[in-house]
């Protein structure tokens, strides 16, 4: 399968999203690589920290150069690439491509207007290869305090927004993503029984609700054995 993660707007998290996601399928023993297509490269850089930190299991990150398309199609597994707006004509090679388009959604109006537009994009481009291409927004970067209503606003924007499913899942702004970007390190990994990988966790058991099972099965044999 073919991720795509992506929004016009910089600052959704995106490549946080990327990163983790990349790192959690491997180590559920999916066979996963990356594409940074996005000229910020900043999924490249947490992935050099990773390798550097020698952390494992390591995460393939490629860049982009050739063929988009032919690439992104070459390979067995799980396929998620981080998208950005600096590069519009490879943003849309990448879409047209892929089976699922993720887009993390920061809580603010101008978020909300970016996404249409992203959302807008998205619709104009011609799934290649009769692809049933899913289109799934979340709301990333939540706020954490109860009595900020910001999040509940933009996640009932992102519910009326045409051509976008809409995932019941939220990742708050949390220091543990950044934390553990800046090491190299899954939010998982840095905390595993934290909010944020907490949150983490939910939002994988909507996207990949098979493997999420098997990981719960993993982890309640491994407390029967000891």
């Amino acid at each position: 399968m073919i991720t795509v993660v992506g929004n016009l707007k910089g600052g959704s998290g995106k490549s946080t999203v990327t990163f983790n996601i990349a790192v959690w399928l491997a180590m559920v023993g999916e066979t996963v690589v990356a594409y940074d297509l996005d000229p910020q490269s900043t999924l490249s850089d947490v992935s050099e920290v990773r390798a550097e930190e020698g952390c494992e299991p390591s995460i393939r990150v490629y860049r982009a150069r050739g063929d988009i398309v032919e690439r992104l199609t070459s390979h067995q597994g799980e396929v998620i690439a981080d998208v950005g707006a600096l590069d519009l004509a490879g943003m849309k090679e990448a879409l047209g491509v892929a089976d699922r388009v993720l887009i993390p959604v920061a809580p603010s109006q101008a978020d909300i207007w970016s996404t249409q537009r992203f959302v807008n994009i998205v619709a104009g481009v011609e799934p290649t290869q009769k692809r049933n291409r899913e289109v799934l927004g979340f709301i990333n970067r939540a706020d954490t305090h109860i009595s900020i209503r910001e999040s509940d606003e933009a996640e009932e924007a992102l519910a009326h927004m045409p051509n976008l499913q809409l995932l019941q899942a939220r990742l708050a702004q949390r220091t543990a993503f950044r934390r553990s970007f800046s090491e190299g390190l899954g939010v998982f990994e840095l905390e595993p029984g934290g909010k944020a990988a907490e949150e983490f966790g939910s939002l994988m058991s909507l996207l990949y609700p098979k493997l999420a099972r098997t990981k719960g099965r993993r982890k309640s044999h491994a407390r029967e054995d000891t």
